[in-house]
């Protein structure tokens, strides 16, 4: 019986350590209190738990191109502020403001706000719309 006991004692710990170990603190990957501006088309939205990640292909100075790779609310916060997997497509011309990663070289960023430049939506203005 003390055999199944330690058994079922290390499975749920396990089950309790995994996701906390999935999930990281915000400010170990991004520079805090540091603002970028990016203007760009969208590449894809993967509309998904626990962070939904928006991938922007934005145009450099020099005239070559960069892929973003910008973190997000999840799909259940984004869903219930009337966000769908269809809201953001393939296409879109976006201005998005965020917070840059620590590792320049990443081009990761902290989704802020959105603005699809074609139609006026936006998000990231309004109450309740922060990444937490």
């Amino acid at each position: 019986m003390k055999p199944l006991r330690a058994i079922l004692g290390v499975a749920v710990a396990m089950s309790i350590a995994i996701p906390a170990l999935a999930h990281h603190s915000f400010a170990a990957v991004y520079q805090s209190g540091q603002s970028i501006t990016i203007e760009g088309k969208v590449v894809q939205f993967l509309f998904r738990n626990p962070h939904s990640v928006l991938h922007v292909v934005a145009e450099n100075d020099d005239g070559t191109t960069t892929r973003w790779a910008i973190e997000w609310q999840g799909a259940t916060q984004l869903g219930a502020n009337g966000m769908s997997a269809q809201t953001l497509r393939p296409g879109d011309p976006v201005v998005v403001t965020g917070t840059p990663g620590r590792v320049e070289a990443e081009h990761r960023m902290l989704l802020v706000t959105i603005t699809r430049t074609t139609d006026g939506f936006g998000w990231g203005n309004r109450a309740g719309e922060v990444v937490n």
